[in-house]
């Protein structure tokens, strides 16, 4: 046998490309496969179809939904927490809300006019001014039945609103702390002497000539600390 019979025969130059063409497609194949595995991540899919199931599940109860709190023995004032029942902590809440009647020593009562003297013929105007001198709201009835006007000359009380009052009415207000308030129309004294008995019939009049008299006046039963001095002429 010959030489040339044994030797090995090399391939075409057709064969070494296609070759090379087969390695080059394997590969771009290999990196698409790559590329689409990192986008698309299948592997979300059967993450996301067991998530839902977990999350419908109930979750723990914390302890704030279960565990009843006790109220503090010390803003209850009891030294058992399970003295301090729902009810009474209610009450005790509720008088907290609701400010306490206004007192004398709280408010303070004003007797005012619209003038010092008046003219022969003028007729005085009288009205009340209220102040919630304390620190904290406090209720009061400044209704007609509640107020009080009081004309006096030394010890001789000459006229008195209240003696021929028609239809008094109640009302009952809440001052603020510092709040003032004053009649919302003043009160014509008519210079007469007044009595249940003269309310439809004639009146002594009142001396005039720079006569002096005092107003006095009350509201929600408490006194004014001053009268206020008139003169009539």
């Amino acid at each position: 046998m010959s030489s040339e019979g044994t030797r090995r025969r090399r391939p075409s130059p057709a064969v070494y490309r296609r070759r090379r063409a087969v390695v080059l497609i394997g590969l771009l194949v290999i990196v698409a496969l790559v590329v689409w595995l990192l986008v698309a991540q299948p592997w979300r899919g059967s993450a996301e179809s067991v998530t839902p199931a977990a999350s419908q599940s109930s979750p723990s109860p914390s302890p704030s939904d279960t565990t009843p709190t006790l109220p503090d023995p010390a803003a209850t004032g009891g030294s058992n927490p399970a003295d301090a029942l729902p009810e009474e902590a209610a009450t005790e809440a509720a008088a907290e809300l609701t400010p306490e009647a206004c007192a004398a020593d709280s408010a303070l009562v004003e007797a005012l006019t619209d003038k010092e003297s008046y003219a022969a013929g003028e007729v005085p105007q009288l009205s009340i001014r209220l102040t919630n001198t304390s620190a904290t709201p406090c209720t009061i009835n400044v209704g007609t039945t509640q107020q009080s006007f009081t004309i006096t000359s030394g010890n001789d009380a000459w006229w008195r609103s209240t003696d021929c009052q028609a239809a008094p009415s109640d009302m009952v207000v809440t001052l603020a702390a510092g709040q003032v308030v004053e009649s919302s129309a003043p009160i014509a004294w008519d210079r007469t002497r007044s009595s249940v008995d003269t309310c439809e019939g004639d009146r002594q009049r009142a001396p005039g000539g720079g006569s002096s008299y005092h107003l006095d006046v009350s509201i929600g039963g408490i006194p004014s600390q001053t009268s206020r001095q008139i003169l009539l002429y």
